[in-house]
């Protein structure tokens, strides 16, 4: 490892960014990570549009599908405000849109408790959720066959994509407020 960060300058890897205008001196890796980042974040997209067409729920798009999971998580109403916070969306316009559209669909029923709207998988939602983690775990965890090691590295990258979110929430305010 130690002689690969060695090498000569004419043998090191050109970084493979999408953007190398902003490439910077300082940390040619975050550009390299916003490539990644930009290709994995479509291809989990591709991914989990396709896993719930799989399992029966055709034409959703990404976000409508990962608004069922969440309104699906631990079984509790939520509110439009706490899937908008949870899933870090600003434009509860989307979320909202996610909603009546898995509404009219029969899997997300909403209820009313005074002036408080909240949202709840149906029983029919919560059935393709079912089939939904059926197929992830024959597509995609088989075909990951994750030892230990592999998984505390998965782990360890999910730290740092947390992480990494909140710098780039705090970049965003600082942009904002130029």
């Amino acid at each position: 490892m130690q002689q690969e960060r060695q090498r000569e300058p004419s043998q090191q890897t050109a970084p493979i960014v999408s953007s190398a205008h902003l490439v910077s001196p300082h940390s040619a890796e975050m550009s390299e990570f916003e490539f990644g980042l930009i290709v994995a974040g479509n291809a989990f997209h591709r991914w989990i549009a396709h896993c719930m067409s799989a399992a029966g729920l055709k034409d959703l798009m990404p976000l409508d599908v990962l608004v069922l999971h969440h309104v699906t998580h631990r079984a509790r109403d939520k509110r439009l405000a706490d899937i908008c916070f949870i899933m870090n969306v600003e434009d509860t316009h989307l979320i909202n849109y996610a909603l009546k559209k898995l509404q009219a669909l029969g899997v997300v029923a909403s209820s009313k408790n005074g002036k408080e709207v909240t949202y709840a998988a149906t029983d029919l939602g919560r059935q393709y959720v079912e089939r939904y983690r059926e197929i992830r775990e024959s597509c995609l965890i088989d075909a990951l066959n994750a030892d230990d090691a592999l998984n505390r590295d998965i782990g360890e990258l999910a730290r740092l994509l947390r992480l990494l979110s909140g710098i780039y929430d705090q970049a965003a305010r600082s942009a904002a407020s130029l």
